[in-house]
């Protein structure tokens, strides 16, 4: 499992002074790019290919106030991809200075090619830095049914 450690600065706080929703999806963003770096989805990696990632859904799951003074640690788990790599599926958890864990965020995403600005599968050599990742006890191959699980009718307005 992969960790990324945050101070939490005074920009982080909201109106209530504890860790603003804005901070959470900044730090598990930045805990992503940080591990997807070192797999070679740098800057430079990305731009060769043109290539970025999209963000379909981040459920946020809180379970107990944080404060600042104190860093705090963000996890990042695999919890699954598609046979192409276009969907990738990551949770993230939330740990104050004691270990103690106080969120948890489950998060769906997918590569887009930055020209076409369609969806796309993944080049080889990063499908093979993916499947060298350590992957979570649940992880699945992803279809795109699973990319709409969470997608509900919405409400007529008449």
């Amino acid at each position: 499992m992969f960790f990324k450690e945050f101070d939490i600065r005074w920009s982080d706080l909201d109106a209530n002074r504890h860790l603003a929703n804005s901070a959470y999806i900044n730090f598990m963003s930045h805990t992503r790019m940080a591990y997807l770096g070192q797999l070679g989805f740098d800057q430079k990696g990305m731009a060769e290919h043109n290539i970025g990632p999209v963000v379909f859904y981040e459920h946020m799951y809180y379970f107990k106030e944080v404060f600042a003074g104190k860093p705090v640690k963000v996890s990042l788990g695999f919890e699954g991809m598609s046979e192409d790599g276009m969907f990738f599926e990551f949770h993230h958890d939330f740990y104050d200075s004691k270990g103690r864990n106080f969120a948890r965020c489950q998060m769906m995403g997918a590569w887009i090619d930055l020209k076409e600005r369609r969806l796309i599968g993944l080049p080889q050599h990063f499908l093979d830095a993916f499947n060298e990742m350590e992957k979570s006890e649940g992880f699945k191959t992803l279809t795109k049914e699973d990319t709409r699980k969470f997608v509900q009718k919405p409400m007529d307005l008449a």
